[in-house]
């Protein structure tokens, strides 16, 4: 997962020193006007170690400084683009950047404490912002006002190994699209064994709720109330998450021995060829390939089972609340220029990354709509370097699933939700009601505290 909508907590620099770096970078000291240009500055530059990828964004801001004489862009690399013990303190110290980036479910709580911009008057003459999926738009958008534009976004689906679906029997053309088929299929990929593993799920540093959550969404429940007040995890789909895990692990033993696991584990696992399956975003494809060990040609996706939603995350940028109008107008230049058009930027420049080996034809992101979608997809087809026909049972499947947000508290929820997941993987005998209830009354805690 470069999973845009989970806020990684990675970070491990102490608060005091995360602070002093804080006040050393705010909002304003590149900003205005200079040498009678409009300055911007902005956040997610790739760091220096990753080379090629800071060569592209560097070539992007030359070539849009030279488009736009106008515009000075000032911008700062970060990894992870967005550190949790870092983006409150900016935030609330008026330190951030003029145009800053943000995951799907930071848009609300930045315009809670009245951080950003209101940009509704402006996207309407950015040529490209129409162009863009209305699911992926509308998570910017609060009480009918737009506060920000999306960069990318992901929709879940289950990764597989097609080799070892053809070693147990199974259609590598026809992965399964029911819990029940997953199941089936598990038993029969551990039933190789050798260390095969059928079926991996993460259950540890709040991984286990988010895929609790995404695997809720794809039996068509949720995790809290509509109205977003109340926990909603103590169903009959809650219930049936657990259970079918639980029974996966006991009865069938088609999870392996192997729990608390978390992305990094799962995804060795899969690109060493020992495991089948596990639920994902299209764009783990190339680090397990690249940096995994595994092979495109066995490595596919399919859609979401359950049939009834997946997960929708992904990200984008914010405007400082004290940008004027024409640093708001700058950024979306830039925006445009770099992230929102075909065939151009750091995003979709496919034939330049293609240059450098790195994957193009995967069927994430997918952010445009109509006439932008078409020459979007033609662009990359032209350079697609990866084996696309493993991809489109995602791309059809997914289509007709509803695609829904992260919960309101989604980290703290995920927190809470991990010891119902971790407990069913690692105890024979958990009490899979009892986990439920408890999960329930700690959500509303979560909740009651906004």
């Amino acid at each position: 997962m470069r999973s845009p909508g989970f806020r990684r907590t990675t970070a491990t620099m102490a608060t005091a020193l995360a602070l002093t770096a804080v006040a050393a970078c705010g909002s304003g000291d590149d900003g205005g006007s200079a040498d009678g240009k409009t300055g911007i500055t902005v956040n997610c530059e790739p760091p220096k170690s990753a080379k090629i990828d800071r060569s592209f964004f560097e070539q992007d801001l030359r070539s849009f400084a030279a488009k736009h004489p106008d515009i000075k862009v000032t911008a700062r690399d970060a990894f992870p683009c967005e550190d949790p013990q870092t983006f409150d303190a900016k935030l609330a110290g008026g330190q951030m950047e003029d145009v800053f980036y943000t995951y799907f479910t930071d848009v609300e709580h930045v315009v809670d404490i009245d951080q950003a911009a209101d940009i509704t008057s402006y996207v309407k003459d950015m040529k490209s912002y129409r162009s863009i999926q209305k699911q992926l738009r509308d998570t910017y958008t609060v009480d009918g006002k737009v506060y920000g534009v999306p960069r990318t976004g992901y929709s879940m689906g289950l990764i597989y190994n097609r080799k070892l679906f053809r070693q147990a029997g199974l259609d590598p053309d026809k992965p399964p699209t029911t819990w029940e088929g997953i199941r089936a299929a598990a038993k029969k990929i551990a039933g190789l064994g050798h260390g095969t593993v059928g079926y991996a799920d993460y259950s540890a540093q709040g991984q286990g709720g988010w895929h609790f959550t995404a695997e809720t969404y794809s039996r068509g429940s949720d995790v809290v109330t509509p109205d977003g007040k109340k926990a909603n995890v103590d169903t009959p789909e809650g219930r049936a998450v657990l259970q079918t895990l639980q029974d996966m692990r006991w009865k069938d033993d088609s999870m392996g021995s192997k729990q608390l696991l978390v992305l990094n584990d799962v995804q060795l696992m899969m690109g060493s060829g020992k495991l089948g399956m596990y639920l994902a975003a299209p764009d783990n494809i190339p680090i397990l390939v690249k940096e995994k060990g595994g092979n495109y040609k066995d490595i596919a996706i399919g859609p979401m089972p359950g049939g009834k939603a997946t997960l929708l995350g992904g990200d984008g940028y914010m405007f400082n609340k004290k940008d004027s109008p024409e640093q708001i107008r700058a950024g979306l230049k830039w925006l445009e220029y770099n992230f929102l058009t075909p065939g151009q930027g750091y995003q979709n420049n496919y034939a330049r990354t293609k240059s450098k080996d790195g994957p193009v034809g995967l069927p994430e992101p997918r952010l445009f709509d109509g006439a932008a979608d078409a020459k979007d997809l033609q662009l990359k087809k032209a350079s697609a370097n990866v084996p696309q026909e493993n991809y489109q049972l995602f791309l059809e499947g997914n289509k007709n699933l509803d695609l829904k947000i992260e919960p309101p508290n989604a980290q703290q929820i995920y927190q809470v939700l991990d010891a119902a997941v971790s407990a069913v993987l690692t105890k024979k005998d958990a009490d899979v009601n009892g986990l439920l209830k408890d999960a329930s009354s700690k959500i509303d805690s979560v909740l009651s505290r906004g």
